[in-house]
């Protein structure tokens, strides 16, 4: 079983910045692959940003140039910095472990983009 929590979510400005952390538990994060997604309300969850276990991504056209996902397995982390926030960002955002196949979910962190 995996364990994933996000965390540094909260409430910020259009045009501010955050960034989201994803702790993970098990002894083999670097051979997860793991990504973002997100939801708002009245819509479904979409991916935002993805890191393979070789370090790749790939990002959701909407936050292309502002948000980076990045991955530390030393500390078993996982990092979205976004910047340039908008409010059409507010949302729940989740992260999402492939372990092997089988997919983990943590949580939620949620962020709120005031105009």
């Amino acid at each position: 079983q995996v364990q994933l929590v996000e965390s540094g979510g909260g409430l910020v400005q259009a045009g501010g910045s955050l960034r989201l952390s994803c702790a993970a538990s098990g002894r083999t994060f670097s051979s997860y692959a793991m990504g973002w997604f997100r939801q708002a309300p009245g819509k479904e969850r979409e991916l935002v940003a993805a890191i393979t276990n070789g370090g790749s991504t790939n990002y959701a056209d909407s936050v292309k140039g502002r948000f980076t996902i990045s991955r530390d397995n030393a500390k078993n982390t996982m990092y979205l910095q976004m910047n340039s926030l908008k409010p059409e960002d507010t949302a729940v955002y989740y992260c999402n472990g492939d372990v092997a196949g089988n997919y983990y979910w943590g949580g939620g962190t949620q962020v709120t983009v005031s105009s």
